[in-house]
This record gives structure tokens, C-alpha cells and sequence, in this order.
């Protein structure tokens, strides 16, 4: 046996035994003692499995919200293979800006309900995290993550139609100018998050009656 458990077998012997006082005083290591032992010779408690799988949960959280950001606002859905412009689903840039033509009108219905879907994911995955927060220290065990289950699902409902909308529409908005090109960083980016932010509200699902 370590000493630890020497010392701690010493003690439950004079707990449990039936010595006087005075005899359990002999047994019994004082107070200091085992303050020592639990400080430089007992191992640490081992960290709570629920606080690690917890952990992993909001970092894949924070991951997807920031994922959804970049996808709904960077400007590298389309990239054009004549003049070298670079489309989103707000703006064509090559050296300076434009606002893309017709974006506001009853044509680019398509274009409209991408940048609705986008931009919904994004705000429902940012309100389910602080629901996250709420229900971890307010709700009791099996309701917990319910909610927060059903926001990341409806995010990642809204990034699947937009992201597919586009894929399947996008000529019907796009000017015949940059229709000739390939997809940019930000449509693999949107597509990446729809998994992940899915994937968050099972996790969600099956965690929700933990301890």
C-alpha cells in the first residue's frame, strides 16, 4: 500500500473501532497529517468526464457560430473566371465594390432567400449558445439541453436550404458576365457548417440527460 493509504487506513481504524478516546487519539492522524498527505502524496481527484464532454460542446459551438459568420459575409461565394471578380451574396469586388444588380428586386427572389436563410442560421446559432448558458445552471437534468437542441437544429435547417438554393439558383441572379467561374472558399465554408452545427444540436439531444 502507499502511504496515503496507510495514513487513511489508519484513521477508518480508529474511526470504526471500539477504542476509548483516548486510544483512537493514538490511532487517529492528526488533522495536519492528513492535510499533507492529500497535498504531496494522495493523487488528484480525476476531472469530471460531464466538464470535458461540456468543454468540446461550446468549443464546437463557437466553432460553428464563427463558421456561419465568415460564410454570410465574406465575399468569396463565386469566384468569376473572366475579370477575376469575386461574388457573395451581397457585393461583386474586384479592386472597389457594387452592390449586385437587381439584388432588391422581385427577380432575385432566389438571391433574397439566401441571404434570409444565412443570415438566420447565423443569429440562431449565437442565440442558442447563451440559451446554453442559461439552461446549464437553471433547468433541471433531462430538460436541459432541449431547447439549445432545437435552435442548432433550425441553424443548421437554415444553412442546408441556403447553401442548396444557391448551388441549385445561382445563374437565375448572377449577371452573364460571372456566370463562367467556380464556387469560393465562403460556399465550401457554408457547407462545412451545416454538418457541424447539425452535428452540435444531436450532441445536444443525446447529453441532455447527463449529470
Amino acid at each position: 500500500l502507499s502511504a496515503c493509504s496507510h495514513v487513511y487506513l489508519l484513521h477508518h481504524v480508529a474511526l470504526t473501532s471500539g477504542c476509548s478516546s483516548r486510544a483512537r487519539g493514538l490511532f487517529s492522524p492528526s488533522p495536519l497529517l492528513l492535510q499533507r498527505f492529500n497535498l504531496f502524496t494522495c493523487p488528484p481527484a480525476p476531472v469530471s468526464a460531464m466538464l470535458v464532454i461540456l468543454a468540446f460542446i461550446i468549443l464546437f459551438h463557437i466553432i460553428s457560430a464563427i463558421l456561419l459568420f465568415i460564410a454570410t459575409t465574406n465575399n468569396a461565394w463565386w469566384i468569376a473566371s473572366k475579370g477575376n471578380f469575386y461574388t457573395d451574396l451581397w457585393y461583386s469586388c474586384n479592386v472597389t465594390c457594387v452592390e449586385i444588380a437587381g439584388s432588391s428586386s422581385a427577380d432575385a427572389g432566389y438571391l433574397q432567400a439566401v441571404q434570409a436563410t444565412m443570415i438566420l442560421s447565423t443569429i440562431l446559432c449565437c442565440v442558442g449558445f447563451f440559451v446554453f448558458i442559461l439552461q446549464l445552471f437553471r433547468l433541471k437534468q433531462g430538460e436541459r439541453f432541449v431547447f439549445t437542441a432545437i435552435i442548432q437544429l433550425l441553424s443548421s435547417l437554415c444553412v442546408m436550404i441556403g447553401a442548396s438554393i444557391y448551388t441549385a439558383e445561382r445563374s437565375s441572379f448572377q449577371t452573364k458576365d460571372v456566370q463562367t467561374g467556380e464556387y469560393g472558399y465562403a460556399f465550401v465554408v457554408a457547407w462545412v457548417a451545416f454538418p457541424m452545427t447539425l452535428a452540435s444540436g444531436l450532441m445536444y439531444l443525446v447529453l441532455r440527460k447527463r449529470k
